[in-house]
């Protein structure tokens, strides 16, 4: 039998114009950093003589569509955050226009200290809104999707806007590989590492000092899932991360915690439960039990929304692939 090996495909071929050697700089970055962080997005192979690009890979049309955004966009250096951010926008809508300076950005604006802040995929963009048309909404999916940053922005926005008095943040204290007796001082120093990645984002989103001053006002407060015990919490913001680490108790004390004036959102990854073997998630149940229920929504992300650096979505992606095999 004669079996003919499929010809690879020819390489794309495109020149960016005008010529311009500043602009060209800025967007291969140092060293061509840029270049490299778009040739791993993409997962294609990109050659460059001066202004003239070979691309070559299945996705070698959307690179080349790639390369003339960025280029418009380069009269100013491209960073590699800019270019990571802008990646992920054109997987998920690639450009209409070749060679748009700007491109349109649906979905809510928020009032943070991130003026360019917005969703970056159309899920993202639905969760945002979702968020403001509901009083409780649970985003679910893996790691890097945003579901906890756009929860902390949508909190801040709010606050901002003074449709809430108050931003609590909080997760359960699962211990996941450690012990929290082996962790050095009281108990709020205990837990504190389980609660850093919510600082971190509202840091970067008020600042140090505003969210300082907030904490010591209570007009911010971050603590474990057991301190909600027994509270009504009226006129806030409340967001649950981490949420499929809670028990089916936790969930329901949390959900009706929420008083007058309240919103709430929970946001969790069901494939990374570091609850003791036998125990179920309050957050799969959760999706079961509420799912009709007027009034609740449900944002379900998957690796395409990831927002973090592009081998993320791909790591996400191997980790499915192994677990439908096993």
């Amino acid at each position: 039998m004669n079996t003919r090996r499929p010809r690879p495909a020819r390489p794309v071929e495109i020149a960016l114009a005008p010529v311009d050697n500043a602009q060209l700089a800025n967007l291969c970055g140092p060293l061509d950093e840029n270049i490299r962080q778009i040739e791993t997005g993409f997962d294609v192979v990109i050659r460059r003589r001066n202004e003239r690009f070979s691309i070559t890979g299945d996705q070698a049309q959307l690179t080349a569509d790639a390369l003339r955004h960025f280029y418009a966009l380069a009269r100013a250096p491209l960073s590699v955050d800019e270019i990571q951010l802008g990646l992920i926008e054109l997987t998920n809508a690639p450009v209409r226009r070749i060679g748009a300076a700007e491109t349109a950005h649906d979905g809510p604006q928020l009032v943070t200290r991130k003026s360019e802040l917005h969703g970056r995929t159309p899920r993202q963009v639905a969760y945002l809104k979702a968020i403001q048309e509901h009083d409780i909404t649970f985003g679910i999916g893996p790691a890097g999707t945003g579901k906890t940053y756009l929860a902390v922005a949508s909190a801040v926005d709010a606050f901002e806007r003074d449709l809430v008095q108050r931003i609590i943040l909080t997760r359960p204290a699962v211990e996941a590989g450690e012990r929290l007796g082996f962790l050095p001082g009281d108990l709020t120093q205990k837990i504190d590492p389980y609660l850093r990645p919510l600082y971190d984002a509202l840091y970067d989103l008020m600042g140090h000092d505003r969210v300082a001053k907030l904490y010591e006002k209570h007009a911010i407060e971050i603590a474990p899932l057991a301190f909600m015990r027994g509270r009504t919490l009226n006129h806030a913001f409340i967001i649950l991360d981490e949420a499929q680490n809670t028990t089916p108790e936790q969930m329901k004390m949390f959900l009706t915690r929420i008083g007058i004036g309240a919103k709430a959102v929970v946001t969790g990854d069901v494939t990374q439960i570091d609850l003791p073997r036998g125990h179920k998630s309050g957050l799969k149940e959760a999706v079961d039990v509420l799912h009709d229920v007027r009034g609740i929504a449900f944002t379900e992300f998957r690796k395409e929304d990831v927002v973090r650096h592009p081998l993320v979505a791909r790591i996400v992606e191997a980790y499915e692939n192994r677990q439908q095999t096993t």
